[in-house]
């Protein structure tokens, strides 16, 4: 439909009161008559207001409404109905973003092949790929359905026909900056064209009761490409994290309108496709017969879900003047104020001239503070060439004072580390109730939790905390009670 124009009659005028020039803009001075002051605006269009008009529905007692509609459905992945809150609500629409290759597409087949029932059909639409490349990746991970439709397009009208004939309970598209609609300029993964066409799904989806994939791009800093409008207007943000060399891939909730957004889903990118982990910490962690110095563990929390994850460090002499500083997995950052502490309260002289290099096993990122104790035990035993006590977990943030400071879900941290066969840990004060069986030290501040580290060079034993020399001793730090 052609856009109103704004005719003559509707554009406001200004007069002067005095000799009755006018114009179409307002001036301070009359040019005819010079008078100031007199120029006034006359003719100005009426403002226009919308009227009431019948209502589709009408307004019940919040009391009176069925919920059971809102009920979610199984997707047939633990891990994803994790992160759902349960699952697929019907109507909802959840957009899952993420890098190219990170296996959004291996995720979301599987997940289409495992919805499809007898009384639920799925349809998966395709706009990056062909329907044989599809079929060759659903042979090689088999996702094989009966119930489970493929089309390839890339036109909105047609994505809308195949509903009318398919009528699925699941809509997968990949990827909704491939689709565009012929009513509206420009190419398809504009602004425009991505507005349009989520907003026909949306629509689609509400009226029909049908559950939404829709799979996002994100730009080169890691955001979702589009407008931002696209966010606010599905109910769900999905953000598929992972790196490409490492197995692990995170499914971590951003928005989710029937659910909580901290927790985590856990897969296993493989060579036959995608699997949940609902244990992944064996990941994260290297079995060894004896202790190797450098290494350390912990215990980060990601979302609610805690995961055991070990730290390792390796100090060399340099070969240059300005030592080298290398991290993997670690922020670069807090591994420098680590080495800070360790200088100036820890009296570790034997850092500031070596190459340093740290890293994470598995390809986990560590980004909370409750790792700081481990990584710096891990640099203190790396500078020292001394194993830590086997059997150990570290946890605590460490403040440039150098106090170990409390972090959160200290008990959840320690009853993990507990079931995955950790007999002791640094924690910091009053961490609360602890695991039975488990030894438990607290530590107020580095120079107390570097006594952990055994004289010397020699082989420190499984009963870790035990290994504080003679002398200080009666300094140790003191020990939770595993009774509260």
């Amino acid at each position: 439909m052609a856009a109103r124009t704004k005719s003559a009659k509707d554009r406001p005028s200004y007069r002067c009161t005095d000799c009755g020039w006018t114009t179409a803009k307002w001036l301070g001075r009359c040019p005819e008559c010079q008078a100031w002051g007199t120029v006034e605006e006359y003719g100005a269009p009426a403002v226009r207001t919308t009227a009431a008009g019948r209502v589709s529905t009408a307004a019940v007692p919040i009391g009176q409404v069925d919920g059971r509609q809102a009920t979610a459905r199984s997707t047939g992945v633990d891990e994803l109905d994790r992160v759902l809150g349960g699952g697929l609500v019907p109507g909802a629409v959840v957009l899952l973003a993420g890098e190219p290759g990170v296996g959004k597409s291996t995720l979301l087949l599987d997940v289409a092949a495992k919805a499809a029932s007898d009384d639920h059909r799925t349809l998966y639409v395709t706009g990056e790929e062909s329907a044989s490349q599809v079929r060759l990746r659903a042979d090689r991970i088999n996702a094989l359905h009966d119930h489970l439709y493929l089309a390839a397009e890339t036109d909105l009208s047609a994505v809308l026909g195949h509903l009318d004939a398919v009528k699925p309970s699941l809509l997968i598209l990949d990827s909704v900056q491939t689709v565009a609609s012929p009513e509206i300029d420009g190419a398809p993964g504009g602004m425009a064209q991505v507005r349009e066409v989520a907003g026909a799904l949306i629509r689609a989806s509400k009226e029909r009761g049908m559950s939404t994939l829709l799979v996002g791009h994100v730009t080169k800093d890691g955001a979702i490409a589009g407008p931002r409008l696209l966010e606010h207007l599905v109910d769900v943000v999905l953000s598929f994290e992972g790196d490409r060399h490492a197995r692990l891939r995170l499914v971590r909730g951003v928005k989710n309108r029937y659910g909580a957004t901290d927790e985590v889903g856990c897969f296993e990118l493989h060579d036959e496709g995608i699997t949940g982990l609902a244990d992944p910490s064996g990941l994260f962690l290297t079995r060894r017969a004896e202790a190797v110095p450098g290494t350390c563990l912990t215990v980060t929390l990601e979302g609610r879900r805690p995961l055991v994850a070990e730290v390792q460090a390796l100090t060399v002499d340099s070969q240059i003047p300005s030592p080298r500083r290398t991290t993997s997995g670690l922020e670069t950052s807090r591994v420098s104020m680590m080495l800070a502490v360790l200088e100036q309260r820890g009296r570790i002289t034997a850092l500031g001239k070596r190459d340093i290099y740290s890293a994470t096993v598995g390809g986990v990122k560590l980004s909370e503070p409750a790792a700081d104790l481990a990584i710096a035990l891990a640099l203190a035993s790396a500078a020292s060439d001394t194993p830590l006590p086997k059997n150990l977990v570290a946890i605590g943030e460490v403040g440039l004072a150098g106090e170990v400071r409390r972090v959160t879900g200290v008990q959840r941290r320690l009853a993990e580390a507990h079931r995955l066969g950790f007999t002791h840990a640094l924690v910091p004060s009053d961490p609360g109730k602890v695991p039975t069986g488990m030894k438990v030290t607290e530590v107020a501040d580095m120079g107390e939790a570097l006594r952990v580290l055994p004289r010397g060079r020699q082989k420190a034993s499984d009963g870790a905390p035990d290994a504080v020399p003679r002398r200080e001793r009666s300094e140790a730090p003191r020990e939770a009670d595993t009774r509260r």
